[in-house]
């Protein structure tokens, strides 16, 4: 290790990536407590599980929806971590405005699937999934910057890059149709599914780039 990453690291990979953990399912877990509390108050007036599925289907399909999201997040940030071998206080940061926005989700999903619908809902929950990507995009970055703190190599960290790249920019043009399309609603995120297809075709083509080398 050399003096200069003795100076910058502040913390052991392991300890972020448990804290991280622990923010992670805390917002997992706090998904569900607005379709919990809405379970207690249909009791209360003698309702039927029936009626509780059809008065919250939007509900629950938000729920679903934004946890399976987080999930994919968790996913591809402990993916990050497992090649980083130390942390300084840049990489902390990044990844503290990383867990913001995940403990934001929560709320952005109540509000998306618990209040009327206005503009505000899909500029909020679908800019605060943007946000999280372009999260784990700079951090990606500032670790390619920093070959010191990971062991990944040169042709892995930019495949990253690249593959972070193409999800937030999904995630931006989904915004920006949220904002331009009054209604849209939370529709615009369809577009995320052209995520695998494109990120196939990005691995493709540096494929062909390096056998022409």
């Amino acid at each position: 290790m050399t003096q200069v990453t003795k100076s910058r690291e502040l913390s052991s990979p392991e300890r972020l990536q448990a804290f991280t953990d622990a923010v992670v399912a805390i917002a997992l877990t706090l998904l569900i407590l607005p379709l919990m509390e809405s379970v207690g108050e249909l009791a209360d007036h003698n309702g039927t599980t029936a009626e509780w599925l059809a008065e919250e289907q939007y509900a629950l399909l938000g729920f679903v929806l934004s946890f399976v999201l987080i999930a994919v997040f968790w996913v591809h940030h402990h993916k990050l971590f497992r090649s980083v071998k130390h942390v300084d206080p840049g990489l902390l940061w990044l990844t503290v405005a990383w867990m913001f926005t995940i403990v934001v989700m929560p709320v952005a999903t109540s509000l998306s699937t618990q209040m009327p619908s206005d503009w505000a809902q899909p500029l909020i929950y679908i800019g605060t999934l943007f946000a999280t990507s372009l999260m784990l995009l700079l951090a990606r970055a500032y670790l390619r910057s920093h070959p010191d703190l990971h062991t990944m190599g040169d042709a892995e960290s930019a495949s990253g890059i690249r593959a972070s790249g193409i999800v937030s920019g999904l995630f931006l043009a989904a915004l920006v149709l949220a904002v331009a399309i009054p209604g849209a609603g939370n529709w615009p995120l369809l577009l995320m599914l052209l995520s695998e297809p494109l990120q196939r075709l990005d691995r493709r083509r540096a494929r062909r780039a390096q056998v022409k080398r």
